[in-house]
């Protein structure tokens, strides 16, 4: 794959990782708490090791990177509702 393709991919990439993000953290909060939780409980690798991906083995890359995924789509969310509460705070 060209450099170019690779990072028309990874930008469509961020662009569906930010709307995720948007969309979660425009949840109301009693509909948004179990989505967070449910990524939070995906964000680390469980595959029994106690430094999970310290020692690599086949098959683990991809599941690291789903791992790794999670956890930007949580911040993304964590950053949006600090946006969004700071916004609020200045309209008071």
């Amino acid at each position: 794959m060209t450099d170019t393709k690779t990072a028309i991919l990874e930008a469509r990439l961020d662009a569906q990782r930010r709307l995720l993000a948007r969309l979660v953290a425009a949840l109301d909060p009693a509909a948004r708490q179990p989505v967070l939780d449910w990524l939070e409980q995906r964000d680390t690798l469980h595959d029994g090791q106690e430094d999970p991906g310290a020692v690599p083995t086949e098959g683990t890359g991809p599941a690291l990177a789903i791992s790794q995924e999670f956890r930007l789509i949580a911040r993304l969310v964590g950053d949006r509702l600090h946006e969004v509460g700071q916004a609020e705070a200045g309209q008071a």
